[in-house]
């Protein structure tokens, strides 16, 4: 089976993106599997395999390197060079100059952030008609923009914590006005971020007027649309989503982040984070946070994985969904995979479900009518995709 691995990307979690790429690569059983590398370039340059498309040679994090976009190189001698997607056809993968690169039978998309997760990506696949491990188009899209994402959690009776959302437009007009909405809504401290983004790239918190004010302007850098939240003193647990229409969640784990709060720093860099798993919490606020994980997979109507992020109170217990990462990471510290291993399903065998799973919907969809035509004398002429 040719599984094709797109990486890479022009959003700021590019470098994140190489590393959990060469994970799954290294976790798919080369007797069954037939790794095809796409990597995308920050500047948008599609390209197969090769020395442009090389990945860290160390598995660390530490390590982390971009795609080259251009320039010659002896490296690899089976470099395929620039390549593009295109919607048609049994070979819809080919050169710049139009020739073939073969069939994909499948594709693994780690592409974080934007670009691969908001559902691009996934629009292409679909138009192309290749499996894709992972969340759909509207799925994706969903659990790209934070701001949408909990208005359907709100909407489905789900605990989350007050919020507001501001334009960088109202930003540019009033700054002084929107500060002091915030202040009169919850005030201080608070979390800014931009809606659309991840790896808590952009993410601040403010604890006075003169913060909030830098934190809105650097979140409105990445973003057109900027989440505020009340923070809140508590503890970051995690759970690890599974499945299709019938998904499982993983045992929960816990982050004790060496910063303030487990931003981009503390995740990928910094080496004082650490992660418990199983976190260290009841058995009742365990079977509630999997509980809500599947609850809030199901109100994005998601399919195929998702890490789902809450916030434990320290002084009333209360629980609360924070977000869903549609494509989680997969580094050697990513929490995604280690809580599935924690629960019984070690890493290759956890890719191999991911695409059992997308070969599965795929399958779905494929017998979904996708024409109507009415025949003679009432008669209809149905057809399937």
């Amino acid at each position: 089976m040719r599984v094709g691995v797109i990486y890479g990307g022009r959003s700021v979690e590019h470098e994140v993106s190489l590393v959990s790429a060469r994970a799954i690569m290294r976790a798919l059983d080369p007797r069954r599997y037939e790794v095809v590398p796409i990597g995308i370039t920050k500047q948008g340059r599609w390209v197969i395999g090769g020395a442009h498309c090389a990945l860290p040679p160390d598995p660390s994090v530490r390590g982390l390197v971009r795609l080259r976009d251009g320039g010659r190189s002896g490296a690899a001698r089976s470099a395929r060079g620039a390549a593009a997607l295109r919607p048609s056809g049994r070979h819809p993968l080919r050169a710049r100059n139009g020739s073939p690169l073969g069939q994909l039978d499948v594709v693994f998309p780690v592409v974080h952030g934007t670009g691969g997760e908001d559902g691009s990506l996934q629009g292409l696949l679909e138009l192309a008609d290749i499996p894709y491990v992972g969340a759909g188009v509207a799925g994706s899209a969903l659990g790209m923009d934070k701001a949408v994402m909990k208005a359907l959690f709100r909407d489905a009776g789900l605990p989350i914590v007050d919020y507001r959302v501001v334009l960088r437009r109202d930003l540019e007009r009033g700054r002084d006005r929107l500060v002091r909405g915030v202040e009169e809504a919850f005030g201080y401290p608070c979390f800014v971020k931009p809606a659309n983004g991840g790896s808590s790239v952009g993410v601040s918190k403010a604890r006075d007027a003169r913060d909030l004010s830098a934190a809105l302007e650097l979140a409105g850098r990445y973003d057109r649309k900027i989440l505020v939240e009340r923070a809140i003193d508590a503890r970051e647990i995690e759970c690890s989503v599974l499945g299709n229409d019938a998904p499982e969640a993983s045992v929960p784990g816990e982050i004790v982040p060496a910063n303030e709060f487990y931003d981009y720093r503390s995740k990928y860099i910094d080496p004082g984070s650490h992660l418990l798993i199983p976190a260290p919490i009841t058995d009742g606020q365990a079977r509630r946070i999997r509980e809500l994980a599947i609850k809030a997979f199901r109100a994005l109507d998601l399919c195929g994985m998702a890490r789902a992020d809450f916030f434990l109170d320290r002084t009333t217990e209360a629980i609360f969904v924070n977000e869903l990462n549609t494509i989680p990471g997969f580094t050697p510290i990513s929490m995604y995979p280690k809580l599935w291993e924690a629960s019984g399903l070690p890493f290759p065998a956890l890719v191999d479900r991911l695409i059992h799973l997308a070969l599965e919907r795929h399958k779905e969809k494929k017998s979904l009518i996708t024409s109507y035509r009415p025949g003679r004398n009432g008669r209809r002429s149905l057809t399937k995709g």
